[in-house]
């Protein structure tokens, strides 16, 4: 409680606002980190791995994509859906689909021959274990996809974010 009157512009109390709504959601959503959220049971995709290899352990896996790690197990790249589409000229699913049925079901791709190398989104966005809300929000907004590979200091996969996750977790913070 401030007794009196306050001089204060629009713009001062615009500026004061978004100080103290950035200063909530940090008190929040402060212990949001990568490593709480991350799914480790990641099983990972190789460069030299073909594609359609590839196609059936991300199926197998549930997700929508899976890095892509050398041998060092340091993550080179992510296999993604849309990898998938870009190599087929679709922009979507529906569009593949609709191609497939006016043309017999025919697909002129051959995955059997094509490596994930060659496909894959690369270089990739990771985030860290520890990145906090703010890291992983930023890391997001700069790729379209659904999930990000976490990375250790090393480069070396520890599991992977994904964005449904980040934002349930970010819904229960809300309703705390």
């Amino acid at each position: 409680h401030i007794p009196g009157y306050l001089d204060i512009t629009t713009g001062d109390f615009r500026e004061v606002y978004e100080f103290a709504h950035r200063h909530a959601a940090d008190r929040l959503l402060g212990g949001l980190r990568a490593e709480r959220l991350m799914r480790r049971d990641v099983v990972p995709l190789t460069p030299g791995m073909m594609l359609d290899a590839a196609a059936r352990a991300i199926v197998q896996s549930g997700y929508k994509a899976l890095p892509v790690v050398d041998d060092a197990e340091r993550v080179v790249g992510i296999l993604t859906e849309t990898d998938f589409l870009r190599r087929l000229n679709a922009g979507t699913f529906l569009e593949l689909l609709l191609r497939m049925v006016e043309d017999s079901c025919e697909v002129s791709h051959r995955c059997h021959e094509t490596p994930v190398r060659d496909a894959m989104t690369a270089p990739t966005i990771t985030v860290r274990p520890q990145s906090g809300f703010r890291e992983t929000i930023a890391a997001f907004r700069r790729h379209a996809g659904r999930s990000m590979p976490v990375t250790g200091d090393d480069g070396r996969l520890l599991g992977m974010l994904l964005r449904k996750d980040f934002l349930e977790a970010l819904d229960r913070g809300a309703h705390r």
